[in-house]
């Protein structure tokens, strides 16, 4: 289904970490700690959004939403990255190398679709407050979640049905600790192999660029709304809404363009390699603690519930319930 008749490789060997022999148990512990956080900062935020009624609202469900992704595309690499680190034998088939790559490239567009869609959502409930129950009604905020996810998908089946088509026929060894476009373009062979090298990167830099595009026009927008607020206090408190949001936007679009848009000269293993670490684990890593930190509201009811769960498992009623429920 994915060119499997066209290909002499039955398997990848990822060989992105194999440059660094006596740090590998360092970035394992590293790496491990930095998912962990990842993976607890978003499932505390979802908790924490679920319940708590007051953040009921389209801003934080896009947030969940946008929680949810980061969980999945961090799934989506760590996990073997880890495994890797602490194998010798890193080996990975050719349909496997196939699905991370579909599914890396599903949650990271989504990830992206959905920024663009919180964008637009504070655009809404700053420039046309009047109209935001009316644009942003659930019935609207569940349709752009889902255009977000579907509109992921469509990109990553594209990106993975085209690379995977592709021969391979040479070397199997891929210069970076996941299944990436460039390490495996440069393992195909074939005439068409630079088309197709070409217009999955325009593809996909259209597709980010149209984002980012969208995004900075939102800003422009709400920048000028801002600055014809009156009082000083009207306007922070209306630029604190967008805080959180947009340094995310800035460490995502600021790591993506340094990767995406470095020069394509020749690379090192070493140099490809952790600027591969920058997106797949340091700004995952970042997102959730950003988003707990510059935004007042969702900090205060993650303060709340870790409180009031503390307190109910520390208090001599929840003891006894919990030695009742144990027997």
């Amino acid at each position: 289904m994915l060119g499997l008749n066209h290909t002499f490789v039955s398997e990848f060997i990822l060989i992105g970490f194999s440059t660094f022999p006596h740090l590998q148990l360092m970035f394992f512990l590293l790496f491990l700690l930095m998912y962990l956080f990842t993976l607890l900062g978003n499932l505390l935020i979802l908790a924490t959004i679920w319940g708590e009624r007051s953040l009921h609202t389209p801003m934080y469900l896009f947030l969940c939403a946008l929680s949810t992704s980061e969980i999945l595309y961090t799934f989506a690499i760590v996990p073997r990255m880890l495994a890797d680190l602490l194998s010798t034998h890193r080996s990975i088939a050719f349909v496997a190398c196939a699905s991370q790559m579909f599914f890396s490239f599903t949650f990271g567009f989504t990830h992206s679709f959905l920024l663009t869609v919180m964008g637009y959502d504070r655009y809404v409930a700053i420039c046309h407050p009047l109209r935001y129950n009316v644009l942003m009604s659930p019935r609207g905020c569940a349709c752009l979640v889902a255009w977000s996810w579907a509109g992921g998908s469509v990109m990553g089946l594209v990106v993975t049905m085209a690379i995977f088509h592709l021969t391979f026929c040479g070397p199997n060894e891929v210069h970076h600790f996941f299944c990436h476009v460039p390490p495996l373009v440069k393992l195909a062979c074939g005439g068409n192999v630079s088309t197709v090298a070409l217009g999955v990167g325009l593809v996909c830099i259209t597709a980010l660029l149209g984002c980012c595009l969208l995004i900075l026009l939102s800003y422009a927008s709400i920048i000028a709304t801002i600055l014809r607020i009156p009082s000083a206090e009207g306007r922070h408190k209306a630029f604190s809404t967008c805080a959180s949001h947009l340094t995310v936007v800035v460490v995502h679009y600021g790591f993506a363009s340094v990767v995406y848009l470095k020069s394509k000269g020749p690379q090192s293993l070493e140099g490809d390699t952790l600027m591969g670490v920058t997106y797949t684990v340091l700004t995952p890593f970042l997102s959730p603690i950003i988003f707990s930190l510059r935004n007042k509201e969702l900090k205060s009811a993650m303060k709340r519930t870790f409180l009031s769960g503390i307190l109910l498992q520390g208090s001599p009623r929840g003891w006894f319930h919990g030695r009742e429920c144990g027997g």
